[in-house]
């Protein structure tokens, strides 16, 4: 099993490794030179971009393409799998996206797995790794993502809500907060991420809930933390957005 500390300093266009973060593990936000693909196979991932929220539970990607500068931390450990894309690779993704890993992308990251850090490009292992970035490329876009407005009064709230999801303000009270009117406030939220507020929130809440159940919280806790009054509520927002209940992904119970 290669790691990222067994690269070598010269590596193929694409190479995979497989790594493991320990529990509260964070890397500082950074930037590389090549496209990265990160495909959690254990434990939940959270990514910060400068644009964007994102959070991997298992059997998600996240796309990243080369220069994105990019935060991660995991609440509880982690296995994943990561790969590094030359960029000047043909047709590749332009911006960053959380996907479902289907049993053919999988299967298709385990064979760049095998291969050496100077795989062959003109040969099998180049077709395969056209194949995977098609794939990529087409795979519909998953839920578990917020985009950051880049308006600094509406920062301001994005961030209150982030480090606080349980926050039970109103519009009007947000919207004063931000130093606007509520109107003024909703449309120009709007404008800037492409998403109502309250939707916003509900990303952020379900993305907060994740990353508990991979630290191994109880669902009834996690359900107050981010803001539901009973956990029958969360589960029912948990499974309308994912199509699994919340236990699906940690080892949290009533």
């Amino acid at each position: 099993m290669k790691r990222s500390a067994d690269l070598p300093l010269t590596i193929g266009p694409v190479v995979g490794v497989t790594d493991h973060y320990p529990a509260r593990h964070v890397d500082a936000l950074q930037s590389r030179d090549r496209a990265l693909v990160a495909y959690v196979l254990t434990g939940v991932m959270s990514v910060v971009t400068d644009i964007a929220g994102y959070v991997l539970p298992p059997h998600r990607a996240i796309w990243l393409p080369a220069g994105t500068m990019h935060e991660i931390s995991c609440r509880g450990p982690v296995t994943f799998n990561l790969l590094q894309v030359d960029p000047a690779m043909p047709d590749l993704p332009q911006e960053a996206r959380v996907f479902d890993v289907s049993l053919l992308v999988r299967a298709l990251i385990q064979e760049v797995l095998g291969f050496d850090h100077a795989c062959d490009t003109d040969g099998r292992e180049g077709q395969i790794v056209r194949l995977l970035l098609d794939e990529i490329s087409r795979a519909p876009a998953s839920p578990l993502s917020a985009p950051m407005p880049r308006d600094r009064r509406l920062k301001r709230v994005c961030d209150l809500i982030i480090a606080d999801p349980a926050d039970q303000r109103d519009l009007d009270a947000l919207a004063r907060e931000a130093g606007m009117g509520r109107r003024t406030f909703t449309r120009t939220f709007r404008a800037e991420t492409g998403m109502a507020f309250a939707v916003w929130r509900q990303q952020i809440r379900l993305m907060a809930a994740l990353s508990m159940l991979g630290e191994g919280r109880p669902i009834t806790n996690i359900a107050c933390d981010v803001g539901y009054e009973s956990p029958s509520s969360f589960t029912a927002m948990f499974h309308r957005m994912l199509g699994v209940p919340p236990s699906h992904y940690g080892r949290g119970r009533n």
